[in-house]
């Protein structure tokens, strides 16, 4: 098996957000409302910006997207940011406040922000066109009409930043699609796009594990709109209708950022607060019982199948088996310290590291050792798509019942099911949800913490 290596920058939405809130910060100072408080209102616009960005989607703005959906997106985008602005007359009691000194900053953040946004969407096409950066190889699967004119929007539109590989005939005699999975692994193919009027189901369902099990993004040209369901994204290039299998929230830079951004604080408060004056006291204990390093660090698999050290307090006594075998109940490698921390999920702490670092997140698809992982992804259908996101130190498996050691295929099969789930649904408000419920369970105490 083949795995993607590369993603697509994560940075670009981000900055472009970031260049926004410079623009609201800075143009305050260009009027003089009589604002009470600067820093109040600077940090009530600042927040209530990105909440109604996010609201309006007012950074999808994707390769294919035109130039009236742009216009659209910034007419939704300045109506509410205008309500919430004179808001803040109420909300904080400022009587005071020039109206109409906070229209020409409305007017102002309107035309800088418009300016701004057409040019970094004209920006990235010619940095496409030009220099040939942010592009994403591509191949396409069927040979009809619209295949055809999706193959000539990736040739001749070359601001959309698809570089087109190769097409593959249905109907050819030496047509098969173990053919294609060679092609798109040997050339490091970013994405796949497939007729669906032309493959059977049993093919559309060998694509689709393919694309799952080898992390590519696989879209579909759809023969007509009757067979588009809520999980699919429907979007235009140019005229053609193309659909995109499993849409990853946390594949937009704008959720990522916030996501990243919530990580960090996260875990530096956990750092910081607990972790600063608690590791002493549990490696003390750690070393009192038991010969060994305080930390024991694991490899597993995480983002994009890459592998990083995963670090825990040591539990048992050193052993050459801990990489190869889970801890089972009653394991008598495990001290009694260890019993302790593993019950407690203590010995999970030194992971926020790994958050920190930015191999894990707080929340997400639990790690699993490299022998396992391995194992699994031939095993378990659409286990690899677990690795879609970054590993959590905890996460919707894990207080759904599927925590601790896979005893049967059943338990592994239950997690990938809820961490799919967790995948095509994020949000910071389910996060929050699973974090409560992971501290919950940790002061209930959980079965199958051994």
């Amino acid at each position: 098996m083949s795995y993607k290596q590369g993603r697509y920058s994560n940075l670009i939405k981000p900055i472009f957000l970031f260049g926004d809130l410079i623009i609201i910060n800075a143009t305050i100072f260009l009027f003089s409302p009589n604002i009470t408080n600067t820093y109040i209102f600077a940090t009530y616009i600042s927040f209530l910006w990105l909440v109604i960005s996010i609201k309006n989607l007012f950074y999808e703005v994707q390769r294919s997207t035109k130039i009236v959906q742009i216009i659209t997106l910034l007419l939704k985008q300045i109506v509410v940011f205008a309500i919430i602005l004179y808001a803040f007359i109420g909300v904080f009691k400022q009587p005071d406040i020039s109206r109409l000194a906070l229209g020409s900053y409305l007017l102002a953040v309107f035309v800088l922000i418009t300016f701004f946004k057409f040019f970094s969407y004209f920006l990235l096409s010619k940095y496409r066109i030009h220099l040939g950066g942010n592009l994403r190889s591509v191949i396409v699967i069927g040979k009809n009409e619209k295949t055809n004119q999706l193959i000539s929007i990736f040739n001749t539109r070359l601001e959309f930043g698809y570089k087109f590989k190769k097409q593959f005939c249905i109907n050819d005699k030496d047509f098969s699609l173990e053919q294609c999975f060679a092609f798109i692994t040997e050339n490091n193919i970013d994405e796949i796009y497939s007729s669906v009027a032309e493959l059977s189901n049993e093919q559309i369902n060998e694509l689709i594990d393919f694309a799952d099990n080898n992390l590519r993004e696989l879209k579909f040209i759809p023969d007509n709109k009757d067979i588009y369901s809520k999980k699919l994204k429907y979007e235009y290039y140019d005229y053609i209708p193309i659909l995109t299998l499993r849409n990853i929230p946390l594949g937009d830079s704008v959720n990522h950022f916030v996501k990243r951004a919530f990580d960090i604080l996260f875990s530096l408060t956990v750092i910081i607060f607990l972790l600063s004056w608690l590791t002493p006291i549990i490696a003390i204990f750690i070393k009192l019982e038991s010969k060994g390093p305080v930390f024991f660090k694991q490899s597993r698999n995480g983002f994009n199948y890459k592998e990083f050290d995963c670090f825990k307090f040591r539990s048992m006594t050193p052993n050459k088996d801990a990489h190869l075998h889970q801890a089972t109940r009653g394991d008598q490698r495990i001290t009694k310290v260890g019993k302790f921390l593993r019950k407690t999920s203590l010995d999970e702490l030194p992971q926020f590291y790994n958050v920190l670092f930015g191999d894990m997140s707080i929340v997400g698809p639990r790690p699993h050792m490299v022998s396992h992982t391995n194992m699994y992804a031939k095993k378990i259908d659409k286990f690899m798509v677990r690795h879609f996101v970054k590993p959590g130190i905890t996460g919707l498996a894990q207080t759904s019942g599927f925590r601790g050691e896979v005893e049967t295929d059943k338990d592994i099969i239950g997690r990938v099911k809820y961490d799919i789930f967790y995948i095509e649904n994020w949000s910071l408000l389910l996060d929050l949800k699973i974090i409560f419920q992971t501290l919950l369970n940790t002061l209930k105490g959980d079965d199958k913490a051994y």
